[in-house]
């Protein structure tokens, strides 16, 4: 092994990268070692003690591979040894220091590494009033502890993947061989094999190519960002996909009833989960309907109004210049456009904007004449109910336009015929072979357990038959 040929070829590899670092050093016995790493990426103070100072305490005439294993000279972190010199470009940028010298056949590997991370804190999109507040951070070690913490099973199967041509992000599949069924997981394994893209810079990368239908409305994807989460959808069979750089863990297969599940169901009463669930799914068919259903009413089902709401509606439209229809679309839009804004301004500038946009806006429109009260309070209700479903926002709020069009349209009539047609793409979806609206259609006795009513833990002795699984036995 030539040393000067090797740098000359790491050099002109990273294109003379100026934190490509190349050390010799001098052993006790005056052989040559040279040391190679990226300097932004390793740990100075591991790379000094427990990798140099040990061999420049090596004594013998050949400082050779056996030489520094056998003898354990590199004590600290994965060592081992590689001749191909594609690898070891593939491992410095990994954060390891690569070792080697003339007499040497193959080329040392050494585990390093330093990344910035941050503690693993509550997620700010995942609130707990009662349980645990750890939340997934961005380095893909870190949330494997998690998860391993959790789950202490020799049955716990972790998987590595690479994906990206320039990122080589590290991918991880997650699940339990006891549990998860083979199909399942072989098909996942596939699909993200198949997966050739320059870059995976989050985990949400890989969702397009893990959906068997492109463009689709609802997700079929399930997402989280607390360790608590992904183990309980692990222990039922689903698979969780960790991206080196995200905080938030997919798992497979989804269904939708998942979003009207909360972890704080799991700490609490069965009573006030049972209810939570219900009010969720009262709050996004009301958020999704009502702009529609108001619609329609004003423009072509005034008979149906009780008459003292009607009077109270109509006294407060006098002399406003736009139709209901034109109305609350310009509320619609006018509320979303302020959502977007705060969410891309600083943290304190964006509550600021919130509320001028909420109160000052709102009501100045109102007073110039140019909205009603009820179109305001139609849409604020329809807005804040949305928020009962965190992970449906985009949806509910695609579907509340769609509908609000229905009902301007084609009054109640259009909005009957969006809701069969909604019912029926939603029967046509799956995941990964799971029906969509699972248990609920198909219907499953066995999972209404934990469906929409969540019963004791003790009475759920099996795991979910909407969840393909080898092991149905819980308890």
């Amino acid at each position: 092994m030539h040393v000067e040929d090797i740098k000359q070829k790491l050099k002109q590899s990273f294109d003379n990268a100026t934190d490509l670092v190349f050390k010799k050093v001098t052993t006790k016995s005056k052989q040559i070692v040279v040391l190679v790493w990226i300097e932004n990426i390793v740990d100075q103070q591991l790379l000094a003690q427990n990798i140099i100072a040990p061999l420049q305490k090596l004594d013998s005439k050949d400082c050779d591979i056996k030489e520094v294993l056998q003898n354990e000279i590199i004590s600290f972190g994965k060592v081992s040894t590689s001749n191909s010199l594609e690898e070891i470009e593939s491992k410095l940028l990994e954060g390891f220091c690569i070792i080697f010298n003339e007499n040497m056949e193959q080329f040392i590997v050494a585990e390093c590494a330093k990344w910035i991370v941050r503690l693993p804190n509550e997620p700010p999109t995942s609130a707990v009033l009662e349980g645990p507040r750890e939340g997934f951070v961005e380095d893909i070690i870190s949330n494997t502890t998690l998860l391993r913490r959790r789950l202490k099973t020799k049955h716990l199967k972790i998987e590595d993947m690479t994906i990206g041509n320039e990122t080589n992000s590290s991918v991880k599949l997650i699940y339990l061989n006891n549990v998860a069924d083979p199909k399942l997981v072989q098909n996942v394994k596939e699909q993200l094999n198949n997966i050739v893209i320059d870059g995976v810079v989050d985990s949400h990368y890989l969702v397009e190519f893990l959906t068997n239908k492109q463009q689709q409305i609802f997700k079929q994807i399930g997402s989280t960002e607390k360790p608590d989460i992904a183990t309980a959808k692990i222990l039922e069979g689903r698979i969780a996909i960790l991206c080196d750089g995200s905080p938030i863990a997919l798992t497979v297969p989804y269904i939708l009833l998942e979003d009207l599940q909360s972890s704080n169901d799991y700490y609490t009463t069965t009573t006030r989960a049972t209810i939570m669930r219900y009010l969720r799914l009262f709050a996004g068919i009301i958020a999704i309907l009502l702009p529609g259903l108001y619609i329609a009413l004003l423009s072509y089902h005034l008979k149906t109004i009780p008459i003292k709401l009607l009077i109270t509606i109509t006294n407060s439209i006098q002399g406003i210049p736009l139709p209901p229809f034109l109305e609350v679309l310009f509320i619609i839009f006018l509320f979303e456009i302020l959502y977007e804004a705060s969410l891309r301004m600083p943290r304190y500038v964006g509550l600021a904007l919130s509320v001028v946009g909420a109160l000052i806006l709102g009501d100045t429109a109102v007073k110039a004449g140019l909205v009603s009260p009820p179109a305001v309070l139609i849409v604020a209700i329809t807005g804040v109910m949305s928020y009962t479903l965190p992970e449906q926002i985009s949806q509910i709020s695609f579907l509340r336009i769609v509908f609000t069009f229905l009902g301007g349209l084609l009054g109640l009539y259009g909005i009957i015929i969006g809701g069969i047609f909604l019912i029926g793409y939603l029967v046509s979806l799956d995941s990964f072979g799971v029906p969509y609206l699972a248990p609920f259609a198909p219907y499953i006795s066995s999972d209404q357990k934990d469906g929409l009513t969540r019963s004791s833990l003790a009475k759920m002795k099996n795991r979910p038959s909407s969840i393909p699984n080898i092991n149905k036995k819980r308890q």
